[in-house]
């Protein structure tokens, strides 16, 4: 992959175990840069794991990096982050580890090396939370869940 020449270019340190692999960008128009395993390791058909990267962020404040899907895995495999998208904190300094769900019909096995997500940097707002006796009518209102139908 070409060298990163957006004008917005935000360094995030990491520091790496022994074979991790930094995040790569495949597309110069990319959001999302691959994240690796850096380990060996079965998802039965079913189940979830937990997957070490190696990787260890020191993320600008004011930030935070989303571990997503790759969505080729997603709908070719049924692999899928389980809590996507997954916040790592800026104050986080430990181990970028990866919780994925085998949905697929076959156990997936994982070599170390092999691209197992994507992570996005993305800017953090911090709200000022208000209590309120009274709120301001909507037309939506309570509806939630579906309430706004299937159909376009």
């Amino acid at each position: 992959m070409a060298e990163n020449t957006r004008k917005n270019n935000i360094q995030v340190k990491l520091k790496t175990a022994s074979g991790a692999k930094l995040p790569v960008y495949k597309t110069s128009g990319a959001a999302g840069a691959d994240i690796c395993s850096n380990e060996y390791i079965t998802i039965k058909s079913g189940k979830r794991a937990v997957v070490a990267t190696g990787l260890f962020p020191e993320i600008p404040d004011g930030y935070e990096l989303q571990v997503r899907s790759r969505s080729g895995l997603a709908a070719k495999n049924g692999l899928f982050v389980l809590n996507s998208p997954g916040t790592i904190d800026s104050d986080y300094r430990g181990e970028i580890k990866v919780i994925l769900a085998n949905l697929g019909d076959e156990d997936f096995v994982i070599s170390k090396g092999d691209r197992i997500a994507q992570i996005v940097l993305s800017p953090v707002l911090q709200a000022s939370f208000v209590e309120a006796e009274e709120l301001s009518e909507s037309s939506r209102g309570e509806g939630g869940f579906g309430s706004t139908g299937v159909k376009a």
